[in-house]
Parts: C-alpha cells; sequence; structure tokens
C-alpha cells in the first residue's frame, strides 16, 4: 500500500479556524479539511504546505510548529498526515471552486472530517 505525505495547515483567527470542503471526484469528496495538500518528490513538508496554500487559496503563508501528526490506513491507501499552525499573509479565496469557511472552534464538531482528523478536532475542540 502506498503512504502518501499530506501537510495541512491549521489557520486560526478570532477563535476560528479556516476549513475548506473536499471537491467532487476526490478521495473523501463532500468532507471538511484542513487546506493543505500532498508533497511532492523532494519537497520539504514546509515547502509543500506553503505551495499548496498558494495554489489552493492563493495567498503566502508563514508555517509555524507542526501541533499534529497521523498515520491513518484507509481501504486503498495510507496517509501520513502532518498538521502545521499557519498564518496567512493576506485573505485566502479558494482558488479551485472549492467551498470555504472559518468555523468558531465550539462548532468543529459539527462538519464531517477525514477519519484521519479525528483526533485532532477532539483536541482542538477542548481548547
Amino acid at each position: 500500500m502506498t503512504t502518501l505525505i499530506v501537510t495541512a495547515a491549521v489557520v486560526e483567527r478570532d477563535d476560528t479556524f479556516l476549513v475548506t470542503r473536499r471537491m467532487k471526484g476526490t478521495h473523501l469528496a463532500g468532507a471538511w479539511e484542513f487546506p493543505g495538500g500532498k508533497c511532492e518528490a523532494g519537497e520539504s513538508l514546509e515547502d509543500g504546505l506553503r505551495r499548496e496554500l498558494q495554489e489552493e487559496l492563493g495567498v503566502a503563508s508563514e508555517v509555524g510548529v507542526e501541533v499534529f501528526a497521523v498515520t491513518h490506513e484507509y481501504d486503498d491507501r495510507r496517509v501520513e498526515l502532518h498538521f502545521f499552525a499557519c498564518r496567512l499573509r493576506g485573505e485566502p479565496t479558494p482558488l479551485l471552486g472549492q467551498e470555504m469557511q472559518w468555523i468558531e472552534r465550539a462548532r468543529l464538531r459539527e462538519l464531517e472530517f477525514p477519519p484521519a482528523d479525528a483526533d485532532l478536532i477532539a483536541q482542538l475542540s477542548k481548547r
């Protein structure tokens, strides 16, 4: 089974978090997620995350500390997921047609996230 290396940005502003929705035709379509994506060969986790945020949301970013990491096995793939605290330079705009929202900490559990995100959602919801 192939392992995909994926990074995601935990962007917090006024006790809300930036989330985007996975588009139709993608793995786990319709689920909400923290923005990010797969790293390319030879790319550092931080560089991959900066590139993904630029491509998906048209925004430069400052990648901070890794706040959570998990490896999760789905039926067809294994995902090694790294979540980083990030600050955005500018206002994000969903460039790929994906839905985007700022969700309050207290409402994080109301959204459907991929199973790999469950422990992070539980952690963020407690603060």
